[in-house]
């Protein structure tokens, strides 16, 4: 399995209310330094396959999307799971994160 196949898997895995940074999709993947390759994926393949891309975080808890690109849509995805925003625009890591039980 690739490691596209295995991030796109590991991707589809997160479940509502949870959130991945891009470097630990990577790791999930088999690839720790791959997180840039995650970006290219969910940029690539997000809409093809259907992928909770909006549950995909920066490794500081916050959107990497610029305001008015699609910052809000993504923030509101995330709100609508569940997911609560600090004051600094950061989500809880210890709360949110999601550590899959088994590599994809």
């Amino acid at each position: 399995m690739t490691f596209t196949e295995k991030a796109l898997a590991v991707i589809q895995s997160i479940p509502e209310g949870k959130v991945m940074t891009y470097g630990s999709v990577a790791a999930a993947a088999g690839s720790p330094r791959g997180a840039r390759q995650v970006v290219r994926v969910l940029h690539s393949l997000s809409d093809k396959e259907g992928l909770p891309w909006h549950r995909v975080v920066n490794r500081e808890g916050r959107i990497s999307l610029e305001r008015g690109r699609g910052y809000e849509l993504q923030k509101a995805l995330l709100e609508d799971e569940g997911v609560v925003f600090g004051l600094t625009e950061r989500i809880d890591l210890d709360t949110y994160l999601w550590q899959p039980s088994t590599s994809a």
